[in-house]
């Protein structure tokens, strides 16, 4: 068996993105080496062929994922699971974590103007933030960090993928502005019965 589809195999039987060194583990003939070698002419296959999938590098670990282009497509199935939808509030709160973390509550709310309790529930159910330490002040307050998850979710290899901070609001209404495009539209019929006509 090539080295090349066990390192196929290994990824598309996985839900969470493998390290070099997980994917190693499959065979007792891989090492990191080869397995780079492997995942980069699987690459250039899926490229070639214009395949609906690419193997996409989030943090420290690879996954085979299918291109954003087909997320419209995708979403109108319930099978198919789909990213949490992230409402202004919780980009504008991630944005603050991203880029001044560790930082706490207080801290946000500061930056914000409103409050974060609401959205910074939502935001740790989805385990894209986490706690990353206590603070030195009264009550010692959490402070707060992005996770792994937050990197896969948006597609980079580690915070330095960021875009700089005064590209931040031209970023983020892109990003609003793509994921608004990529809900799915109602159907004819759909339309047809909201407004209360008949088709």
């Amino acid at each position: 068996m090539k080295v090349e589809q066990i390192v196929e195999a290994t990824l598309f039987a996985s839900q969470t993105p493998l390290t070099l060194e997980e994917i190693s583990r499959a065979d007792e003939g891989l090492d990191v080496e080869r397995v780079v070698e492997a995942i980069q002419f699987l690459r250039d296959s899926y490229e070639d062929a214009e395949r609906a999938f690419q193997i996409y590098q989030l943090g420290d670990g690879f996954q085979v994922l299918t291109r954003p282009e087909y997320a419209p497509y995708l979403e109108r199935f319930d099978s198919v699971p789909r990213a949490p939808h992230l409402s202004p509030a919780a980009l504008e709160t991630l944005a603050i974590i991203a880029y001044r973390k560790p930082i706490g509550r207080i801290e946000i709310e500061e930056v914000r103007g409103v409050s974060a309790s609401s959205v910074l529930r939502t935001l740790l159910d989805w385990e894209l933030v986490q706690v990353v330490a206590r603070g030195e002040g009264l009550g010692r307050p959490l402070l707060y960090g992005v996770t792994q998850k937050f990197l896969e979710h948006f597609g980079m290899k580690d915070v330095s993928d960021l875009p700089a901070a005064d590209e931040l609001p031209v970023v983020l209404g892109e990003l609003q502005q793509a994921m608004e495009a990529e809900r799915p539209k109602p159907l004819a019929a759909e339309t047809a019965d909201s407004t209360g006509e008949s088709s």
